[in-house]
């Protein structure tokens, strides 16, 4: 699996990320690697969200009971 390395991280961080993995139970690697995938995956996650809504924008939203009767009623 490739590696990451991360130089001239502030004495201030390293401790901060040491309590933070301490709190989840986990060790300083596994919090670099958690923080890493939530911090991309939020930003992916955020872009396939505004896609979507950039895709859809424009159409009829609602209920799709209230969509297929609508439709029913007019014929």
């Amino acid at each position: 699996m490739p590696q990451l390395l991360v130089r001239n991280v502030p004495v201030d961080v390293v401790e901060a990320l040491k309590r933070r993995a301490a709190r989840h139970g986990r060790s300083a690697e596994a919090e670099h690697r958690a923080i890493l995938e939530q911090a991309l995956l939020a930003g992916r996650d955020a872009f396939r969200a505004r896609a979507l809504r950039e895709a859809t924008s424009g159409r009829v939203q609602g209920e799709s009971a209230d969509l297929i009767r609508e439709d029913r009623d007019s014929r």
